[in-house]
């Protein structure tokens, strides 16, 4: 029994990789869908199953980046569904504009595996339906 469905989109597949093994690290039953393109992440939304319980999406990427996908998701019929900007960026303009676009988080990929670990814990416990984000709590700190 799967307690959960993510998808993750980025063009790195070392990326992919690597979120793919912290996923596997943690103690829930998730499934774990990736996708190496925004086209693709937005094909697989629009044609569920399954659909996620969240999105953990990459900002710079060929194609349709993280803001064209974000911006596509808030204007459609699956605007629900939470999004997880999980980027090498720490830039204050760039976060700024995830926000205004709808992002409900906002995670600076982090270096170390445990603290890759730590942030998608900590983004799987948010209860979406509450979360709210203000300018201190849209950001995650490791």
């Amino acid at each position: 029994m799967t307690d959960l469905t993510i998808f993750y989109t980025d063009d790195d597949e070392d990326d992919l990789s690597i979120f793919a093994d912290a996923i596997e690290s943690l103690p829930k039953k998730i499934q774990l869908k990736t996708y190496n393109g925004g086209d693709k992440l937005l094909s697989a939304i629009y044609n569920p199953p399954p659909t996620p319980h969240v999105i953990f999406l990459d900002l710079n990427m060929p194609g349709k980046n993280g803001f064209d996908v974000l911006t596509e998701i808030r204007n459609s019929d699956k605007k629900d569904i939470p999004v997880v900007i999980f980027s090498t960026s720490n830039e204050p303009g760039i976060i700024e504009k995830c926000r205004t676009l709808g992002a409900n988080l906002f995670i600076t990929k982090p270096v170390l595996m445990k603290d890759i670990v730590k942030s998608i814990e900590h983004a799987l416990q948010i209860n979406w339906e509450e979360f709210v984000p203000d300018i201190k709590s849209f950001v995650y700190k490791s």
